[in-house]
């Protein structure tokens, strides 16, 4: 048995943005703080296009922020995790890919796009925020009533954000009532979490939980994560 919880992370690594390096470090010191051996492997999104069948030995999958190389790759991993209830989280643009996914492959809205790359499209399911978070932290309301909360334990808790960009407000109620839940908003009731909740752990937020993950205070989003990936490769063996 290998006693290593294997995390694959979908995105194309950069070693010039801080959340890429954030990610790994806050991996590590989470599983560090649990007591998890861990392996983490980028998983780039080109090598994702076509057969990822190459991806099933490991234990979670984080979807990561940034620009990926291929959607299709990104969205083809992100499908295969939530299909095959994999611990997953999507984070900043990992919850703009989350929603797209979701949308076209669950829903059927084969046409929804992302307003920062098809600005012309007539269905925008990723739209601009009503103003940017880019290294912004703020309040996020949790819904009481949500798996989220048990991992919190609070109903109000503050976040670091890094992004311009997020669920277009028409699709709200569509995404909430098909079972990918808002579980989480701002001040102005805008979506920053959601959560699928037949899934044993498949989370999206908007903000970024590696930003602010300390060795001394791990970030509780993360603890969860891992110990479901742990959980994840017992079952395995």
């Amino acid at each position: 048995m290998d006693n290593f919880v294997e995390i694959g992370i979908i995105g194309d690594f950069d070693l010039e943005r801080q959340s890429h390096k954030a990610t790994n470090e806050a991996l590590n010191h989470c599983a560090n703080y649990l007591g998890i051996k861990i392996k983490i492997q980028w998983l780039n999104t080109e090598s994702l296009e076509r057969n990822i069948d190459h991806i099933s030995g490991f234990d979670g999958f984080w979807c990561a922020p940034g620009v990926y190389k291929s959607e299709k790759g990104a969205l083809n991993a992100i499908q295969f995790a939530r299909k095959n209830n994999y611990p997953f989280i999507g984070t900043c643009a990992g919850f703009q890919y989350t929603v797209i996914e979701y949308a076209r492959n669950k829903l059927g809205l084969n046409d929804v796009q992302h307003a920062e790359y098809n600005p012309d499209a007539s269905n925008l399911i990723i739209t601009p925020l009503s103003c940017s978070l880019i290294g912004e932290t703020r309040k996020v309301f949790v819904n009481k009533n949500s798996m989220i909360y048990k991992y919190y334990n609070k109903t109000e808790i503050e976040e670091r954000f890094s992004c311009t960009f997020g669920l277009n407000p028409k699709y709200r109620q569509w995404m909430d009532e098909s079972g990918f839940k808002v579980v989480g908003t701002d001040e102005q009731d805008e979506v920053r979490i959601l959560e699928l909740s037949q899934n044993k752990f498949y989370i999206a937020t908007l903000f970024q939980p590696q930003l602010s993950s300390l060795p001394t205070n791990p970030h509780k989003l993360i603890l969860t994560y891992l110990t479901c990936s742990k959980e994840f490769h017992l079952k395995r063996y």
